[in-house]
């Protein structure tokens, strides 16, 4: 089968595509036949080597996809030959087939395709996780998302409206601001020439953000922490800038505001039922009309992915960028 392989670790522009054997099945795992892959700024930490989790060499990349089940391994209950799914993976994704275990194959919802199924796991598993689980997002309460056009971020803006927050989306030029105006922000601040600070007291009547989602880190986090309000809360998703910053415990202290790491991931071998939880309210939600169908900048073939990650870290893309299979 056509697959993108990493061969050591390094710059992504070192992936090459090649043939490699189907996968097999064990107990327990469902083999998919891939239509499209999505791309996450963590594919790109995996193939350099510094992820949390480090692969064998060679491997495929790709930590979600969508397609077709073709085969069910032993022991495996509500899951079927044709059902039309999508998956997490731990790697793998970016090929014409993966294995899964089955407990992290959801049916895609209603009214999406491939592509955009592909588009929905990582970043609106993270962003729902993040807002509900670990930052206990009230309706009422004020969320700031930083980087709020990209793959995450757009995904928080969306959440954060469904839970009740008012939204304010930080991001870099008018563009990328109108797309998060367009799925439900209700402050903009660019932060390429606004005062962030400034904007967010403005905004908030001088109480500033209870909640703050950061993908981006760097001077972003270090600013937006001077924006958090008494008892807020800071949300660690990544760091896109590629700085991991420090936070000051001595302002922690005076607002009595906490830091919050999350690592949707790790959730995945914790607590698998918070994540099964999370598919079916968001599922509903897509649905119901609550989430808009996910915003994808960029499809791509298989054989691009090198350009699909390099839209990641230079920033060219908005919302998500995906890798579509032909039959």
């Amino acid at each position: 089968m056509r697959a993108i392989l990493c061969d050591e670790f390094g710059p992504i522009d070192a992936l090459r595509a090649g043939e490699i054997d189907a996968p097999s099945v064990e107990n327990g795992q469902v083999r998919l036949r891939i239509r499209a892959a999505s791309a996450n700024f963590a594919d790109t930490v995996m193939i350099a080597g510094t992820y949390q989790e480090k692969p064998a060499l060679p491997f495929v990349p790709g930590l979600e996809g969508a397609g077709e089940i073709l085969e069910v391994g032993a022991g495996v209950e509500g899951l079927a030959v044709g059902d039309r799914v999508m998956a997490t993976l731990r790697h793998g994704a970016f090929a014409e087939q993966a294995v899964a275990d089955a407990a992290e194959v959801f049916a895609i919802p209603d009214g999406l395709n491939f592509a955009e199924a592909a588009a929905v796991p990582v970043a609106y598993g993270t962003s729902h996780v993040a807002l509900t689980r670990r930052a206990n997002l009230q309706p009422g309460e004020t969320l700031l998302v930083l980087g709020a056009a990209g793959g995450v971020g757009l995904t928080a803006v969306e959440i954060g409206k469904a839970l009740g927050a008012t939204v304010i989306a930080a991001a870099s030029g008018a563009d990328k601001l109108a797309l998060a105006q367009s799925h439900g922000a209700d402050h903009l601040i660019d932060y390429t020439k606004d005062d962030m600070r400034a904007a967010v007291r403005d905004i908030t009547g001088g109480r500033g953000a209870d909640v703050i989602y950061d993908p981006v880190g760097g001077e972003a986090f270090k600013t937006a922490l001077r924006c958090i309000a008494w008892e807020g809360r800071l949300l660690v998703i990544g760091f896109a800038s590629g700085e991991v910053p420090q936070a000051a415990a001595n302002y922690l202290l005076v607002k009595n505001a906490s830091v919050v790491g999350v690592y949707w991931g790790a959730y995945r071998q914790h607590n698998p039922a918070l994540i099964r939880d999370s598919f079916a309210t968001l599922g509903g939600w897509f649905a119901d009309g609550t989430l808009k169908k996910p915003h994808i900048s960029h499809r791509l073939p298989l054989e691009k992915a090198v350009e699909a990650l390099t839209l990641l870290t230079t920033r060219r893309s908005t919302g998500k960028v995906v890798l579509t299979l032909d039959d």
